[in-house]
């Protein structure tokens, strides 16, 4: 038998850092080698980290809504096998290359310090925190996001100023944790319900607050008749399910209607990238999905060039997977413009937040008869608002103005002669 080491797989190129969101197995179970034995929620993608081995779970090191590096150790399997590098006649061999391995860890300790994932380093500009006066508890002494978080719960005060020197004053230490406090603490109250910010809550929170702070936002609202769409679209729906198996909904024909525009003004699909604006290629639209208190912006790939039907599968097929946690890290990747339904809940007014570092943002609301003037008569009409936030960096009115009239002026022309889904 031999005790096996799983650790914090790299979930994406870019990533540094995952949050064991489930454990999907508990000490003493068996698993087989690729059985999925967690959940881990980073910046980009929700996934399940498969088993590295064949055996029994002995330790679970890493507890659920704890944020750790990638590499670090999350838990320990018993495997049914002795692997060959734990024979005796090459323990002497283990012995040296342990003792290299540590001194190579001693070694890289002051060269980790000063590594910094993008969320230490988002985090602490967010509170004006110098990074020099925390002490990492990550692998060779790496600062993580929960140091960070540790410091900021602590009143911004260094781990090293904690406890004055001989030489120093007791009075000073209140003063400087004073003058340096980013944020007011709240406290719970009896009856009052504490709610953990962890997993994907904790990831919207950062996404949320780095868009509001770095995108300067601007809105721009029209309203849309349609009418003849939804007509349309009723009068087929139920033999659309009963041939295709999945629902012909209004969302569709909007993201159509916006995949279509988008080719005719490109510059909404564009992102910021400090000292240029780089205007994608491919429209790949980003459509959020809730499940229960978790958001997810999986994404439709080339809608541009896709039909209606196309894309209502699409809907269809993401929606499901993020509902039953199946997203994959190719399904979040690669959007370049967002389109919200948030009509699905009633609103018929809002402003969405950009989805970083996307150029627009467009809220599609619900869908509501109202009376209309038509030829100087009263008509009763389905009529849509459709929501733009954009980033005012990169666009202006005009274009925005020009873009949303195009959309308009597409979902008005949508009736039973000129619709074709397939």
């Amino acid at each position: 038998m031999s005790v096996q080491k799983i650790t914090m797989p790299q979930l994406g190129e870019s990533v540094t850092e995952g949050t064991i969101s489930t454990w999907l197995v508990s000490v003493g179970e068996q698993v087989n080698k690729y059985d999925p034995i967690a959940e881990v929620m980073t910046d980009k993608v929700n996934a399940e980290v498969p088993s590295s081995y064949t055996g029994k779970i002995t330790e679970l090191v890493v507890e659920e809504g704890e944020t750790v590096d990638v590499g670090t150790l999350i838990c320990y399997i018993e495997t049914e096998q002795t692997i060959a590098d734990d024979t005796p006649e090459n323990s002497g061999a283990d012995t040296i290359e342990q003792a290299k391995d540590e001194k190579k860890d001693d070694t890289a300790n002051n060269t980790m310090k000063k590594r910094y994932s993008p969320a230490v380093l988002r985090l602490s500009q967010e509170h004006n925190i110098d990074l020099n006066h925390i002490e990492g508890t990550g692998r060779g002494g790496r600062i993580t996001r929960k140091d960070v978080e540790k410091h900021i719960e602590n009143g911004g005060v260094s781990q090293k100023q904690t406890k004055p020197s001989s030489n120093e004053k007791t009075e000073s230490s209140p003063v400087k944790k004073t003058a340096s406090a980013p944020t007011q603490t709240v406290n719970a109250s009896a009856g009052d319900i504490e709610i953990p910010v962890k997993g994907v809550r904790k990831v919207i929170a950062e996404n949320m607050v780095r868009s509001t702070q770095e995108i300067p936002h601007a809105w721009m609202q029209v309203e849309v008749d349609v009418t003849d769409l939804i007509k349309y679209r009723n009068n087929v729906k139920e033999s659309f399910k009963n041939q295709e198996g999945f629902s012909l909904t209004p969302f569709a024909f909007f993201v159509k209607a916006v995949a279509q525009a988008l080719k005719e003004y490109p510059e909404l699909n564009s992102m910021w990238a400090g000292d240029k604006i780089i205007q994608k290629k491919d429209i790949h639209l980003s459509i959020a999905v809730a499940k229960e208190n978790e958001l997810f912006v999986p994404v439709i790939k080339h809608a541009d060039e896709k039909t209606i039907k196309a894309i209502a599968r699409d809907i269809t097929t993401l929606a499901t997977k993020a509902r039953q946690g199946k997203l994959s890290q190719e399904d979040m990747q690669g959007g370049t413009f967002t389109v919200n339904n948030t009509g699905s809940f009633g609103s018929v007014s809002s402003m969405g937040v950009i989805n970083y570092p996307q150029a627009a943002i467009l809220q599609v609301e619900s869908i509501v008869k109202r009376p209309v003037i038509i030829d100087d008569m009263f008509a009763a009409r389905d009529m849509v608002n459709l929501s733009l936030s954009l980033d005012h960096r990169i666009l202006d009115g005009l274009v925005c103005g020009r873009f949303l009239a195009r959309v308009k002026e597409i979902l008005e022309g949508m009736n039973e002669s000129t619709i074709s889904l397939y």
